[in-house]
């Protein structure tokens, strides 16, 4: 949820779309159910992600410790 609360401060998504989402995951009890969510909230959140570049950390190699 703190992900959809930085969205939605961010103007990401509208406080109407925050609710929304937030209500599909919080009732959905799988990741498939999650995934269920309609087609609209879906590609609001998946664009909101892209500009927040959440994915940024699985594109950087790993930090080992010397």
């Amino acid at each position: 949820m703190q992900t959809l609360d930085e969205m939605r401060d961010r103007c990401l998504l509208t406080a109407e779309q925050h609710a929304e989402i937030g209500a599909w995951v919080s009732q959905a009890r799988t990741p498939d159910a999650i995934l269920a969510m309609p087609e609209a909230l879906w590609r609001t959140l998946e664009l909101a992600s892209v500009l927040m570049d959440v994915d940024a950390d699985l594109r950087r190699p790993p930090l080992f410790a010397a």
